[in-house]
């Protein structure tokens, strides 16, 4: 299966939730009935207000300079124009140096941990020598999980007791890595520091550890969200940005929301690329993200 048919299968939800309302809006005429019932299908995928108008207006004034005269053309526009406002920074992500670090910040709950997971086994099954990094040892189940993830996978888990410092465990992978030539190495953070404050000292502390033993590699940090969030996603998303700076976005759990629009709502608000999307269990439901095939299943 591939991307559109696994994303148009993972925005199913989403579909159901307002595609009766885009297939009736666009085999219509374009009047002011046509613009009202766009505003409420968009607001409904979870575009969110402002995003909505803007993009509603926007399109207006291209059917009106452009004398657009049949919705299909509408459609096809509005699409464009989204795919537009998705089209932000680098989406790949960057595995340029040997080894690449990502880093992987994000609330509990939200799917982080599963995400390393996949990603580690999908790099492995592409040929990459991977090392996860259990960081987060304020939870003992994240590096239990993770565990499993490696026995499933193959690839080399790096841990330490519940409650080390988390920068030690990023320094054991580090050194791990060098030592056997991986390719990336996936780093867990912990899900529940107390403020803003404790999350950046401890991300500092860890980049600080990877600047000095590996200068100049290649490091994304990604922030992992729920799809089924919502708008609440969009907030954390602010918050950890203030905090930490995010390099881009994984989103989990696709597969389970009515309201994918808010994919484009975080692009949009943050200026940050989505780079993985996940719209199911298995290991090849996470996918890189791409602009193009996602807006033609979602519209």
């Amino acid at each position: 299966m591939g991307f559109f048919d696994k994303i148009k299968a993972g925005l199913t939800r989403t579909r159901d939730n307002i595609g009766k309302s885009f297939d009736s809006l666009f085999s219509g005429e374009l009047n002011d009935a046509f613009y009202d019932e766009l505003e409420e299908a968009l607001i409904l995928s979870d575009l969110g207000v402002e995003i909505t108008m803007e993009t509603v207006e926007r399109l207006r004034q291209e059917i009106k300079v452009n004398k657009i005269r049949t919705a299909d053309e509408a459609r096809i526009r509005l699409r464009e124009i989204l795919c537009e406002v998705l089209t932000v920074g680098e989406q790949a992500l960057d595995l340029s140096s040997k080894p690449a670090v990502i880093l992987f910040i994000g609330v509990n709950g939200v799917g982080k941990t599963t995400t390393i997971g996949k990603l580690a086994a999908r790099l492995k099954g592409e040929g990459k020598r991977v090392i996860m990094a259990a960081g987060d040892t304020f939870r003992a189940a994240a590096a239990d999980q993770l565990q499993r993830w490696s026995e499933r996978s193959g690839v080399e888990l790096i841990r330490q007791k519940e409650g080390a410092d988390p920068a030690a465990v990023v320094f054991d992978a580090l050194s791990a890595a060098k030592a056997r030539g991986a390719d990336v190495v996936l780093v867990d953070t912990a899900g529940r520091l107390h403020n803003k404050q404790n999350l950046m000292n401890e991300l500092n502390k860890i980049s600080r550890v990877i600047s000095r033993e590996l200068p100049g590699t290649a490091c994304e940090t990604l922030l992992v969200l729920d799809a089924t969030t919502g708008q609440n996603g969009l907030i954390q998303a602010k918050q950890f940005q203030e905090a930490a700076g995010i390099t881009g976005i994984a989103l989990t759990k696709l597969d389970g929301s009515a309201k994918g629009g808010i994919v484009i709502a975080i692009a949009k608000e943050l200026q940050v690329p989505v780079k993985l999307i996940g719209v199911g269990e298995g290991v090849e439901d996470l996918m890189p993200f791409e602009p193009e095939p996602f807006v033609e299943a979602l519209i």
